[in-house]
């Protein structure tokens, strides 16, 4: 497997990010993208097998366009290290076209703002969902290990789920019946932190 197609990131539950971004800052984070809106169209193949493999296929359309396959990974102290395959396309809509007549479906809508920065050698995305805040980071072990202490987050709450499979969790939670995660769908609900760990038969 060629090593650059290998992705190793960690999830962080941050419900301010304000003093995230102002130790960043004052550490010279550099910003690669500004925030953007960003729609995700996420598949399943006609044996509804993907979601329960951690298998993703998603098209998305923030900046730019692109469709990406991700396997189901590995897991180690919270970091989550998959295989990571994505190419850029010309047309959202054309792409989308092409995976319906190809037999995929699309199984889950989702929405979020992000902002992506390079800080210390690691790629940093501050996430802002319909049902939270989130910072991903992303780079080898050591990297990420050490951008945890600089930015004071080790103690911060770690999720080895997607974002989708978070959603399921929430829903189930709170007895939600919507089936995406929209900005809309999401008005005026309050998501506790309690709601992204499954209730116990």
């Amino acid at each position: 497997m060629n090593q650059s197609n290998v992705e190793t990131e960690i999830k962080l539950y941050v419900p301010d990010h304000a003093p995230i971004l102002q130790r960043m800052h004052a550490r010279g984070a550099r910003l690669v993208y500004p925030r953007v809106f960003e729609r995700n169209w996420r598949y399943e193949n006609q044996a509804g097998t993907f979601t329960a493999d951690g298998i993703v296929l998603r098209l998305r359309e923030d900046s730019r366009v692109r469709l990406t396959y991700k396997d189901g990974g590995a897991i180690h102290d919270g970091i989550v290290s998959r295989q990571e395959l994505e190419v850029e396309v010309s047309d959202f809509n054309i792409m989308a076209l092409m995976l319906e007549r190809l037999g995929y479906r699309v199984a889950l809508i989702y929405e979020k703002y992000r902002t992506t920065y390079e800080f210390y050698g690691a790629e940093i995305v501050i996430d802002e969902l319909p049902f939270g805040n989130f910072v991903e980071i992303e780079g080898d072990l050591p990297t990420i290990n050490s951008v945890l202490v600089t930015l004071e987050l080790q103690n911060a709450q770690r999720f080895t789920d997607s974002y989708t499979r978070l959603f399921s969790t929430v829903k189930d939670v709170l007895g939600l019946s919507f089936d995406h995660l929209t900005f809309a769908n999401f008005e005026g609900i309050t998501v506790p932190v309690s709601a992204f760990t499954p209730r116990h038969p």
